[in-house]
Parts: structure tokens; C-alpha cells; sequence
């Protein structure tokens, strides 16, 4: 399904962040935390915990073998809240980056196959 024309941080909101929280919830669950433990961490319900873990939510994006190393390790550091930001913020970055964020844009909103605004983000 295509959207209209959306800006890039609404794909972040809507798309990669939904997706960077269910790959760190996998981790944390391999790691033996809890899902109430998780959803508490990630700030999140408990169900959309479910969610991740059962792929019905955020299962569709695919952020790289880069970036999903990249959040195992993230997970390894997250401890607080406050770390919880830090590595999520480090992750967008890459994203960003890896240029992984215009690519999912280019495939949900009907944007021009030319489009440059990526590079000119953050």
C-alpha cells in the first residue's frame, strides 16, 4: 500500500522505529528478560511486546544485517531509559546513514524515484 507523500520522520515514527523496538525486544527476550520487563524498558504495553515476538507487529521492514547487529549490541547497553534514547538515537543514525530510511520512504509514499531530501536529513 502506497501512501501519499509523507515526510521522512513520519516513516521513522511509523516504520523504523516500530521495527528497531520489536528487533531490540527479540534480543532482550533471547537474553531471558521478561515481556513485562521489556515492555517496561521499551516503553511500550506489554501486548505490543507480544506482538514483536509473535511478528504481527513491525515484521516487515528489513534494516540490514548491520543494523540488526547493531541493536543486539544496543541491547547489551540498555539499561535505563535514558540509555534506551541514547542507543536508539545512535541507531537512527545509522539508518539514516545506511540510507535504509529513504528506502523505506521510496517504498510506502508516493515519492519521486529521484528524490534527494534524504541526504539533507538530520
Amino acid at each position: 500500500m502506497t501512501l501519499q507523500t509523507i515526510q521522512p520522520q513520519e516513516v521513522e515514527v511509523f516504520y523504523i522505529l516500530p521495527t528497531i523496538r520489536s528487533r531490540m525486544a527479540s534480543a532482550m527476550k533471547e537474553q531471558g528478560m521478561k515481556q513485562k520487563d521489556i515492555a517496561e524498558l521499551l516503553c511500550v504495553q506489554e501486548s505490543t511486546i507480544s506482538q514483536y515476538l509473535s511478528s504481527k507487529r513491525a515484521a516487515d521492514v528489513k534494516l540490514g544485517s548491520k543494523v540488526d547487529k547493531e541493536i543486539a549490541e544496543a541491547v547489551k547497553r540498555i539499561k535505563t531509559k535514558e540509555d534506551l534514547v541514547r542507543e536508539t538515537q545512535k541507531i537512527l543514525r545509522t539508518v539514516k546513514d545506511a540510507r535504509i530510511l529513504c528506502r523505506v520512504h521510496k517504498s510506502v509514499a508516493d515519492i519521486p524515484s529521484a528524490c534527494n531530501v534524504c541526504p539533507f536529513i538530520g
